[in-house]
C-alpha cells in the first residue's frame, strides 16, 4: 500500500498563494505518476495537475496553466502543488493521489487517495 499525506491548506486572500505538500510512503516503488484533484462543494472531483514518478513530465489543467506549478523531491517522495494568483473558484478540497499504470486525468484510475486539505479563497 501507498499512505499519502497532505499538508499546506488553508485561507488565503485572492491573488495570494499557498504551497500543497503530498508526501508518499510504503509501496512507492510501485507509483507511475501522482496527481493533485479538487473538488468544491456540489461538484465532481476533478484533475488540477500530474507529475509523472520520475518527475520529467508534468500536465495541468486549463483552468490553473500558468498559476500552479506542480513538482516533486525525489529524496523526500514528496510532490508539491506551488499556487499563486489565488481565484475564488479556487476554492477546495484537494487531495493527491497516485496512478500505478497512467499518466491520467481520470481519478477513476487513481489508487491510492490523501485525506485531502482544505484550500479557501477569500475576497
Amino acid at each position: 500500500q501507498v499512505q499519502l499525506v497532505e499538508s499546506g491548506g488553508g485561507l488565503v486572500q485572492a491573488g495570494g498563494s499557498l504551497r500543497l505538500s503530498c508526501a508518499a510512503s510504503g509501496r512507492t516503488f510501485s507509483i507511475y505518476a501522482m496527481a493533485w484533484f479538487r473538488q468544491a462543494p456540489g461538484k465532481e472531483r476533478e484533475f488540477v495537475a500530474g507529475i509523472n514518478w520520475s518527475g520529467t513530465t508534468t500536465n495541468y489543467a486549463d483552468s490553473v496553466k500558468g498559476r500552479f506549478t506542480v513538482s516533486r523531491d525525489n529524496a523526500k517522495n514528496t510532490v508539491y502543488l506551488e499556487m499563486n494568483s489565488l481565484k475564488l473558484e479556487d476554492t477546495a478540497v484537494y487531495y493527491c493521489a497516485t496512478n500505478p499504470r497512467a499518466f491520467s486525468i481520470s481519478p477513476g484510475t487513481y489508487d491510492y487517495w490523501g485525506q485531502g486539505t482544505q484550500v479557501t479563497v477569500s475576497s
